[in-house]
């Protein structure tokens, strides 16, 4: 036995598990449609139901086609990576009619919910629409989701919503509040 190094558990677990300073976060980009089909491991039954309204077991097809569509301009994404894997992604889609106004999404993989990476790319995407010309972003958060509720009332204390169809309405804004910006 005196050959075998004992490891200390807190320290391997330590290296093991990633942080927010292990993400990376960048533009989805054309070699992202796998790591996007991918990231459905990453997700429960719940995590897809919130951000797809439906009782889908991945990330539907229609969506993974859409980002591979991208002109980000009108419609861009933001993908948080780590060691090379999909964690995260948020879009936002501009209204044609109202150019000023954009749709916003977002969807974390289940390990990494509550931990501040879904605010940290509200942040950075919020920033990207709003230097291209988004003043509004309109955002349907289903109302079992209370992190993503919580977060907008945290972030934009002012915003009321309508609640339609199971789901609350709102209109966001931007700037977004520094507290939403810094996470």
């Amino acid at each position: 036995m005196g050959f075998m190094k004992q490891l200390n558990v807190r320290s391997v677990a330590r290296i093991a598990a990633p942080t927010l300073e292990d993400v990376r976060i960048r533009p989805y980009g054309v070699t992202d449609h796998d790591r996007l089909v991918r990231m459905s491991d990453r997700l429960s039954g719940n995590s897809l139901y919130t951000r797809f309204f439906s009782g889908t077991p991945r990330i539907p097809d229609y969506y993974v086609a859409a980002m591979d569509r991208l002109d980000h301009w009108d419609r861009d994404a933001l993908v948080a990576l780590v060691g090379g894997e999909m964690v995260g992604i948020a879009e936002y889609v501009r209204d044609v009619r109202e150019p000023s106004r954009a749709e916003i999404a977002v969807l974390v993989a289940d390990l990494w919910q509550r931990c501040g990476l879904g605010s940290r790319l509200v942040g950075h995407l919020t920033r990207l629409a709003a230097r291209r010309g988004v003043t509004e972003l309109g955002a349907d958060v289903i109302l079992t989701n209370r992190g993503a509720l919580l977060f907008i009332r945290h972030g934009w204390p002012a915003a009321r919503s309508r609640t339609e169809e199971g789901a609350a309405r709102f209109r966001l804004p931007l700037p977004p509040p520094v507290t939403a910006a810094r996470r």
